[in-house]
């Protein structure tokens, strides 16, 4: 099991506990779900913007902090609409078949 499927599950037995009544105190990933999709959302387009603004600050040690927010907000989006991380790692393991198949894009003639 990957670090990312380890913290998913944590996520989806945030969103049980949520849904339960029972969630954890001071639980960020239950806040995340009590706001809802839009809030998710919201965090997950920061969490973007962050990521591109430390990658053209060319601070790598805030990349990869940044770059590990999104994930976590993604994957909380992931979690609050039903999908399971192993559907997401299945769609990226079907793209890596499709490595080297890069489709030939049509030129335009800008002079006429």
């Amino acid at each position: 099991m990957t670090i990312y499927q380890e913290i998913f599950e944590v996520i989806k037995q945030r969103k049980a506990d949520y849904k339960k009544g029972i969630a954890q105190e001071n639980s960020y990933t239950a806040y995340l779900f009590d706001k809802g999709v839009d809030k998710i959302c919201k965090k997950v387009g920061e969490e973007a913007t962050e990521t591109v603004i430390a990658a053209k600050n060319g601070n790598n040690e805030e990349l990869m902090n940044e770059i590990n927010d999104l994930i976590y907000h993604v994957m909380v989006l992931a979690a609050n609409q039903g999908l399971d991380w192993s559907e997401v790692e299945k769609v990226l393991e079907e793209r890596n078949e499709k490595i080297g198949n890069l489709k030939q894009f049509h030129q335009v003639d800008k002079n006429t």
